[in-house]
């Protein structure tokens, strides 16, 4: 079994490859806008967009606001 530390390191790990991947994807993105490549662009930025909430932990249920219904 991992221990604390081993997981804290690992996710600081995740946080900086995501980092780096959402960088390199606006640099690339950026690249394809001066080429001309608007398409190929827009597809750098939604992978960087990915890749910057891929962390964000989802709330739990009872945190969610829940919709009223009349039944």
């Amino acid at each position: 079994m991992m221990r604390e530390s081993q997981l804290i390191e690992m996710m600081k790990l995740r946080e900086e490859d995501l980092g780096y991947m959402s960088d390199m994807a606006l640099e690339l993105a950026q690249m394809a806008d001066n080429a001309g490549l608007v398409t190929l662009a827009y597809l750098f930025r939604m992978a960087a967009l990915e890749a910057s909430t891929a962390d964000v932990v989802v709330a739990d249920p009872d945190d969610v606001p829940h919709r009223m219904t009349s039944h």
